[in-house]
């Protein structure tokens, strides 16, 4: 056994000891420790400091009750969460998240990915990521509104334009940002800077809602053209209905690609001509309805009830998972081999299991990880701190045509790394090593803080 492998192996036992149980958290460490191997044996001194060990403790996790009152009076409590993993290359930037599902894994997992995913962007924002297990689905505005503004009393002592700057995620979009927004400023004073994702009209930033799905797509199209490829004709399966799945089609539709499906919790739409992007918006952005509907207006498509996106039986080239985390599990992931799969891009954060992105690597698939590939959210998120900070708007086309940059530069780091350190192809690796590096040696030169 190698040193290199040795002290891996310690380091990862160490971990799992003391984050047992932690599932969400554990994966995304177990995926990303043996990638780093090579830059390792390359570079000793950094396993000679322990920096590894360090880098993987966040530097402070915070956890607090969220007391609120529902429409009839009565009192509710969630818990609400903010892990600030890394400063070391800039103040602490990631969403929040409102879902059922938000633990104390599962932002974790999110915060750890997101330092990696923000020094990809080239851009001076650390890694942080938090929420609550609060369920906006069925509630009143009034309801999301006094829930927002407790939550907001007690974050609020924890960030600043400076130090933590949340955006949205999963369930937090402009409504839930506009209440976290108001109680900020009622207890601070207006400070633009402090959240990003903020409606235009207070220092918002276009693009902004595009920007995940958008970014995503263009990740794909600089992948296809160091191949000298396009999305010209190419069939395409989407996962999700959200913002990212939306703007993610859109764009697509926009370079010459056609997208055949998309989902929500309940099941999944196939649409032979392609989904109607206007229609999809309509019902997710106006009436909040579930995707059930969409056939009434689109007799030749098909809702399938119950089942996920990624058993369809239909051809395509091109897989965007853009729902949630772990969706696509080894044996939906050798049905994307058998449909002819050639590039799986993701939208979402960590929607395919270990062993899912190990088919993808045995089957020759090219697999554009989360934290390469969905960074465009983030991204346009530091771009709004930037015109935040300048006082001034960006055009929208200042804005896309930044963003197609940075997706541009991420995917090349991630090539070039990968073939610097003798795994060519292998982008996951690729992104980890270039994340890694970059804040490691930041951590490095301000010593052991």
């Amino acid at each position: 056994m190698s040193k290199v492998t040795e002290y891996l192996q310690s380091i990862m036992t160490k971990i799992e000891e003391k984050n047992s149980g932690e599932s969400e958290y554990l994966q995304a460490i177990h995926e990303f420790i043996p990638t780093i191997t090579p830059f390792l044996e390359k570079n000793p001194a950094y396993m000679e400091q322990n920096i590894l060990e360090i880098l993987l403790e966040p530097e402070r996790i915070i956890q607090f009750r969220v007391p609120w009152q529902d429409d009839q009076g009565n009192w509710k409590v969630n818990r609400g969460f903010r892990v600030q993993y890394n400063s070391a290359i800039g103040p602490y930037k990631g969403g929040l998240r409102f879902h059922p599902t938000v633990s104390a894994s599962v932002v974790k997992f999110l915060g750890f990915e997101q330092i990696f995913k923000n020094s990809l962007t080239g851009l001076p924002i650390g890694g942080g990521k938090g929420g609550s297990d609060f369920d906006p689905k069925g509630k009143s505005d009034n309801e999301v509104m006094r829930f927002c503004q407790s939550f907001m009393t007690e974050l609020q002592k924890y960030i600043g334009p400076d130090m933590d700057v949340p955006a949205g995620d999963i369930g937090v979009g402009g409504r839930e940002i506009g209440y976290l927004f108001g109680a900020y400023k009622r207890l601070n004073g207006y400070h633009t800077g402090v959240l990003t994702g903020k409606p235009l009209s207070y220092w918002g930033s276009l693009v902004r809602t595009e920007a995940t799905g958008y970014g995503l797509v263009y990740f794909v199209k600089h992948l296809l053209a160091d191949q000298k490829d396009s999305f010209s004709g190419k069939k395409v399966i989407v996962s999700g209905s959200g913002n990212v799945a939306i703007y993610a089609i859109e764009k697509v539709h926009e370079l010459g690609g056609k997208v055949y499906t998309c989902s929500d919790s309940s099941g999944y739409v196939y649409d032979p001509d392609g989904i109607d992007v206007a229609l999809l918006k309509e019902l997710k952005e106006v009436k909040r309805a579930r995707l059930s509907e969409y056939p009434s207006a689109r007799p030749k498509a098909t809702y399938y009830a119950g089942e996920s996106v990624w058993t369809s039986t239909e051809s395509y080239e091109i897989a965007l998972p853009c729902a949630t985390q772990n969706e696509i599990t080894s044996e939906l992931a050798q049905n994307l081999v058998t449909q002819g799969v050639k590039v799986v891009a993701e939208g979402a954060n960590m929607p395919s299991t270990l062993a899912a992105v190990h088919v993808y690597q045995e089957h020759g698939i090219q697999y554009g990880p989360g934290k390469a590939a969905n960074a465009g959210g983030v991204a346009v998120s530091a771009l709004e701190m930037a015109q935040n900070s300048q006082r001034l708007p960006w055009t929208f086309e200042q804005v896309d045509q930044e963003l197609d940059k940075i997706m541009a530069t991420i995917f090349e780091t991630c090539r070039d790394t990968a073939k610097e350190y003798a795994v060519p192809g292998d982008l996951l690796s690729g992104a980890n090593i270039a994340g890694f590096a970059k804040v490691t040696q930041a951590m490095i030169s301000q010593g052991l803080v």
